[in-house]
Parts: C-alpha cells; structure tokens; sequence
C-alpha cells in the first residue's frame, strides 16, 4: 500500500458544500484535493442521465438559495452556470378547482388569492413585506460562522449587533418576527390567512424535508429558511440550474479545478488518520493513504464523527450529542420520463403555471397534519404532499424534442414502513402517487416511459445522507447558528485538531447555498 503527502487539505466528499470550501481554499494558495466516492460530483446536487437522451435532477430539484457572494467570488457565470428564474412560482390544484397560481407579480398573485378571498388577497402584500424584513434581518448571518465557543470575537459583537439594529427595524412586528423563528408555521400563517388552498401553499415551505406538521414547534423557521432565496436579485424567486441541479456543482467544481483543486471520484474514504489528537491524513478503499495537515469533510456529522473518525476520538458528550441528532427523513423522491407534458384539467393546455412548482395530493392544512401522523405511526399516507416540477419547460437540453422529465418530491413517508419493506411497498407507493396526480392530469400515468424511485433507505445509500435527511439534520431551533448541530461542534470545527466539517450539518443549514463551504473555508484560513 503507498501513502501520498503532497496536499496542504483534503476534501471528503464533493458536495456543493465541499466543492465550495475547496475553491475557497485553494483560492488562497492551499494545495486541496477532493475525493468522493460516487462517479461524479455534486453530492445532492446532481444531473444524472439514467436513461439516455432524459437527464433528471435526481435529489435536489429546484435552485434558489445559492449565496450571491459564492456566485460572485467564483465567478460561476464563467464557468457556465446559468439560472433559468421560474414566472409563475407555484400552481396548487385539487380535484374540481382551478387552482391557486402565485409568483413573483404581486398584483398577479393578488388576483388569484381573490378568487378564494378577498381578505387574503388584500393581507397578501403586507405578508410578503414581513418576510422580507425579516429575510433582511437575519441575512448577514447566513454568510457569518457562529460565534467562537469561548466567547464573543469582535466580529461576532459587530454581526449580531448589526441583526439586532435589523431587529429593531421591525418595530411592531418583531414579536411575530420572534414567534416564526421559534414557533409553529400552522398558528403563523393562520393569523395572516383563512383560505384554502393559500394556506397550504405556503406551509409546504415550512415543511419540506422536516419530519414534522405545520402544527410542529420550529416550522416556522423552516419556512422562512426556504423563502430566504434570492435568484437574480428577486428574493423568493427560485430557479431551474440550466442542464438540472448538477450545473451548479459543476461550475464551482470547474472554478475550484481553474484555482488548482484536484478531484478524484470514485474514491472511497474509508477512515481519517490521527496522531496526538490531531488529524494526519485518510485510508482510503483498498488500503491507500493520503496524508495532509488539514482534512475538511462535507459528510454529515454522524459519518464524519462516528464513521470515518471513530468515537474512540472524541469526547462523550460529543458521541452522546450526535447519537442524540435527529437524522429521520420524511422524503421519498421520484424522478420519471415522460413522452408529452401533463395537462391539468382545472387549466388545459401547456400553460405558464407548469413552468413553477405544482402542489397536489395533500392541498388541505388538515391533509398535510393527517399525512404526518400517518407516517409517524408507521403508514404510508394515503394523501401525501406532493411537489412536482417539470424543468423541461424551460430546459430544453434535458430530454429528447418533444419529451419531458419531471421531478416528484413526496413526504411524509416514513424510513421504515409498519406494514411493508420498501423493497415490496416501493413501486406499489409510487403507484399510488402517480394515480393522485391522475385524479388532477388524466393520463398521466400513461405519460410515464421511466421512473426512479428513491425511499429514504435509497436517498441514504445512494448519496450517503444518514437517515435519508436532506438538511443532514433536522433544522429545529435547538438545532441552528451556533448550537448547530451541537454547542461543542460550531464554528466547522471539530474536537480533533486539523479536522473540520463544512457541510449542511453545520450553520447555516440546508439548501444549495455553498455557504457552509464558504464560512467553513474562512475559518480554516483564520486558524492558519
């Protein structure tokens, strides 16, 4: 076996996280090399074609919380990154409705709002100016490490300060600002609105990816985690990733490669090194080592901690702490080939509303309250939440002419089914959905040359997330800024010198952003 020493910082796992860390560093001057263990880049962030000429999104699905900063510093326009803004944003339908179409025309979104109420529509403004002011209070933390466990540093004071001016800015509103932050997204969204389907559209941001109801203590963030995206300086309006999500882990891998980065794929880490408390290097498969001062991983904490390091290295509280996080995911997603776009009874044609994401299945607060409980208890919901998109409506470079691909994104499924193992309640669930988006667009069944279909277990093995969690961890207010994913872990650094996490378990969370990459980069280079 040979052991390799010629890197100041190894990468594990090429994530959008990773990728970003590692642009950053080597933008510095470090000698970085990546290694991920799949075929290619990206992490969730990925373009696969699983069947020729169709090519999917196959976990993430939709951009729009991609860091401004990390977009400018790495110049990733250059790198052929280019965002296609979705106009509408949504489309929630039921059987026997025309829908709900909302987007980034107020005035537009207004009118529909009013075909269900006209007190709605008239709150509507105010409502999106309160997430605004607040999506501005909080912004600078996005793009801020926590504050140093041993005290406040003076750029922590001169950060929170400045949110606390923000604060302060809200005036009247800053307890109902404090009650989303830290509350339940139901009683939220209940003071501001009566109607259905309004209600339901917005509390899916409040819920994806979170094993929880609207109804469950700390979705309030949630939501206002997902609306904080800014697409070409239009906050809230998400995206499609010309040539699917992996375009954006392509161009931050092509901008870390043109500041010297080396990438090896298909490269499995089967341990970090350590000597004296510190970490040396990682084993790889096979038996390779690779030695470097400095060893950054975008896995989560369970797998870099536990895994990878081993808790023999770590302090009790430490193992305690991250056996404690709460990994459960809620998510089956299904990537499927489709030989014509789906028509929509409530709107035929091919309209503008597919361009956005079209809610179906669970468009009542109660069905999405009954969907949780459901999967809580072990059952495979009836009525599930259902997001679907189809960016071929606006990404001709992913499907054949005249074919389309389209993502379904469907909680609340539970890791584990009561009744079932997915190996036989798989493909029999996937039915089952694709017969509630019937109910909506006859024949769309029929519409289906291929899916994918990928259930917690699946989204764990393949792209190697524990439990599934998209947001490697739940995003719960005991669970964010510097108690994320624990007290003693912030600041990406961990209890073994010279090792570091920088992926979406830490601060600030979930989504496509490069944030946690980027702040995890600058705090490495402060400690050199």
């Amino acid at each position: 076996m040979r052991t390799e020493s010629t890197h100041d910082v190894i990468v594990i796992g090429a994530g959008h996280n990773g990728l970003t860390a590692a642009a950053y560093l080597a933008r510095a001057g470090k000698r970085v090399l990546m290694l991920e263990r799949r075929h290619l880049v990206g992490g969730c962030a990925v373009t696969e074609e699983l069947w020729p000429g169709f090519r999917v999104s196959r976990a993430s699905y939709v951009a729009g919380l991609l860091r401004p900063t990390v977009i400018t510093d790495l110049r990733l326009a250059e790198h052929g990154l280019t965002l296609l803004p979705r106009d509408p944003s949504s489309f929630t339908v039921e059987p026997g409705s025309r829908g709900l179409v909302l987007g980034p025309d107020l005035g537009a979104s207004c009118e529909e709002i009013r075909y269900y109420s006209a007190a709605d529509a008239k709150r509507y403004p105010d409502y999106e100016t309160f997430l605004e002011k607040i999506a501005l209070a909080i912004d600078p933390l996005i793009d801020t490490p926590p504050p140093e466990a041993d005290g406040l540093g003076w750029r922590d004071v001169k950060s929170l300060l400045a949110m606390a001016g923000r604060g302060c800015s809200l005036g009247a509103r800053l307890p109902r600002a404090l009650r989303m932050l830290n509350g339940a997204a139901a009683p939220i969204l209940s003071s501001w609105f009566d109607s259905e389907p309004l209600l339901t559209t917005l509390a899916t941001d409040a819920i994806i990816g979170a094993w929880a109801a609207p109804s469950s203590q700390g979705t309030g963030y949630v939501l206002l985690h997902h609306v904080m995206g800014e697409t070409h300086g239009n906050r809230g309006t998400w995206a499609y990733a010309r040539g699917g999500m992996g375009a954006i882990s392509t161009a931050i891998a092509s901008a870390a490669r043109g500041y010297g980065v080396e990438i090896r794929c298909a490269t499995r880490v089967e341990r970090i090194k350590t000597r004296d408390g510190r970490a040396t290097g990682v084993v790889l498969e096979g038996g390779d080592e690779v030695d470097a001062p400095i060893i950054v991983s975008n896995a989560d904490p369970k797998v870099t901690l536990l895994d990878l390091l081993g808790p023999d290295h770590l302090p009790e509280p430490v193992v305690q702490g991250i056996a404690q996080l709460d990994f459960r995911s809620p998510v089956m997603k299904i990537n499927v080939a489709l030989d014509r776009l789906p028509e929509f009874a409530a709107r035929p044609g091919a309209g503008p509303e597919l361009r956005g994401t079209i809610h179906l299945g669970a468009t009542r607060m109660q069905a999405l309250e009954d969907s949780f409980a459901e999967a809580q208890a072990g059952s495979l919901p009836q009525q599930p939440m259902i997001e679907m998109t189809i960016p071929s409506t606006l990404d001709d470079s992913l499907a054949p002419p005249g074919k389309h691909v389209a993502s379904l994104f469907i909680q609340h499924v539970p890791y584990t089914p009561r009744d079932a193992a997915w190996e036989q309640a798989r493909d029999e669930f996937a039915d089952r959905i694709f017969s509630l988006v019937d109910q909506v667009a006859p024949g769309f069944s029929d519409s289906v040359i291929h899916r994918d279909v990928l259930a917690p277990p699946d989204l764990e093995r393949v792209f190697g997330i524990t439990g599934g969690n998209i947001f490697h961890g739940a995003m719960t207010p005991d669970r964010l800024f510097f108690k994320r994913p624990l007290p003693g872990l912030r600041r990406y650094r961990t209890p073994v010198e010279g090792l570091y996490m920088c992926g979406a378990g830490m601060h600030p969370g979930g989504g496509v952003m490069g944030a946690c990459g980027r702040n995890a980069a600058n705090v490495i280079l402060e400690d050199q």
